[in-house]
């Protein structure tokens, strides 16, 4: 169902994709949006190793639901900051890409503390992201990505 790598010796092995999924902050999640054309959203996620699953946060409402609800299947692609070798003006980057299927959270309890978790990756402070939670944790709406295949590539830009 899902393409192998057509340039294979770019190939990152499973541990390097997980790495970078681990400690990247950010990607860009892209679902079937209105009219079938790619709906992409640079988002914030954390990801867990142990499930194999990605979450994400966001409004209850908006473009990313209707697709959701309309097909649960998504790609989510992240990629590192890259490195330039030295007298070299290309970067070599590394990407990683996964394929799987969104659904939303519904259990209260447990998006508050996934929203903790979410928070604990980019709030300076544990204060501000209670203040936060406190603030919209009613209104967030959690969302989980169910990995069924994942790939990484080490890519130089030349």
């Amino acid at each position: 169902m899902f393409r192998e790598m057509r340039r294979f010796k770019q190939q990152l092995s499973e541990e390097e994709c997980r790495h970078i999924l681990k400690t990247e902050k950010r990607g860009v999640l892209a679902v079937n949006g209105d009219g079938g054309y790619p709906y992409t959203i640079p988002i914030n996620y954390i990801y867990e190793e142990e499930s194999g699953k990605i979450y994400f946060h966001g409004a209850k409402e908006g473009h990313k639901i209707d697709a959701l609800l309309r097909d649960p299947k998504a790609s989510f692609c992240v990629y590192d900051h890259g490195y330039r070798q030295l007298g070299d003006w290309a970067y070599t980057v590394k990407s990683v890409v996964v394929f799987g299927r969104l659904r939303m959270l519904e259990d209260r309890e447990e998006m508050i503390e996934l929203s903790r978790r979410l928070g604990r990756k980019y709030y300076p402070t544990e204060e501000e992201l209670e203040a936060e939670i406190a603030h919209s944790g009613k209104r967030v709406q959690i969302l989980e990505l169910a990995m069924e295949h994942m790939t990484g590539k080490l890519v130089h830009e030349k």
